[in-house]
């Protein structure tokens, strides 16, 4: 909105040049007017109208960090996978999660206690999970060194834990088993409850 706001502001101040001849291949002319001058002109939108700009926009355009394989109109359905969360009482819980997506984002958006308290930086190791199955763990990505130094701090560490926002879901995942850690290493105060993103 204000980028479109600007962009008209621009396009008038170089008309208004040209009708007055301020403007020409040769650079004759000096601007003799202040750019102040041709702000006026611009018709001025009340607050309660811009909000409402704004809370239209952000309900007709739809933003999402995970990458889809849906076509551009939304008929069809993206492909998802099965991943099933182990919570720490040993209950299984399957979820279908689009391909692309990572398992912190899954966990979020379906209600699972994963915390992911730096939102998704590698900048802690609370969305630490673990692959129940080597066959799975084998078919991961290698965990870069950042993913790595950030497990060394995970609470109850194994061969197969990854951090659930490096985790990806892709075909090959599909009925992968996580569980979820009994507890997290946390560095926020006490009693600090994370909320979904």
């Amino acid at each position: 909105m204000l980028g479109h706001r600007i962009s008209r502001l621009g396009s008038t101040i170089v008309k208004q040049l040209a009708r007055e001849g301020y403007i020409s291949t040769y650079r004759t002319r000096n601007l003799q007017r202040s750019y102040g001058h041709y702000l006026p002109s611009l018709p001025v939108v009340p607050r309660q109208a811009r909000i409402s700009q704004e809370a239209w926009f952000l309900k007709s355009h739809k933003f999402c960090t995970s990458s889809t394989t849906s076509s551009e109109n939304g008929d069809e359905e993206t492909e998802k996978i099965t991943i099933i969360f182990v919570d720490k009482d040993g209950e299984e819980i399957p979820v279908k999660v689009p391909i692309g997506m990572s398992v912190l984002e899954a966990a979020h958006e379906n209600d699972i206690d994963l915390e992911g308290a730096c939102e998704a930086s590698l900048a802690c190791s609370t969305c630490h999970v673990i692959v129940m199955d080597t066959e799975y763990y084998n078919k991961l990505e290698e965990p870069t060194d950042e993913e790595n130094d950030m497990l060394d701090l995970a609470f109850g560490l194994t061969e197969t834990s990854r951090l659930g926002c490096q985790v990806i879901a892709r075909p090959e995942l599909d009925g992968v088993r996580l569980a979820i850690p009994s507890a997290t290493r946390n560095f926020a105060v006490d009693g600090f409850v994370p909320k979904p993103h």
